[in-house]
């Protein structure tokens, strides 16, 4: 599990790989990472957009900009979290993942929450990334 906290804002991801939809001889690997943002502090906040930056082991880097996450734009009034479920595929058996979310709390300013960046690993492997 990893964790980040950026002004009052956690946010925890816990990666799991996907063996079901792998294919490791198509070099093929999937990941799902399951995210839980928490408001810690005393504003409402709305998550607008995400930016990810995806490394695979071969350096190569794929960035992915969009509104909201799941398709959902939350807001979090103080002490509420809000959790999903997403996925990542690599042509690589190992790689991390990382970058903010937009926020917006409820007067109108923006800011950045960061998102720890975290490993793909394919578990039978020996070689970790991070």
């Amino acid at each position: 599990m990893y964790q980040k906290i950026t002004q009052s804002v956690e946010i925890t991801v816990r990666p799991f790989y996907l063996d079901e939809q792998s294919e490791p001889e198509k070099s093929h690997f999937v990941w799902g990472y399951h995210v839980t943002i928490h408001n810690q502090g005393g504003h409402t906040v709305q998550l607008l957009s995400r930016y990810w930056r995806i490394t695979d082991a071969l350096g190569k880097i794929q960035e992915v900009r969009g509104p909201g996450v799941v398709g959902e734009q939350p807001i979090l009034a103080p002490g509420e979290s809000f959790e999903y479920t997403s996925g990542c595929p690599l042509s690589t058996s190992s790689g991390i993942m990382g970058g903010f979310y937009e926020m917006e709390r409820d007067g109108g300013e923006r800011f950045e929450v960061g998102i720890p960046t975290f490993s793909l690993d394919d578990p039978s492997q020996h070689v970790r990334l991070n």
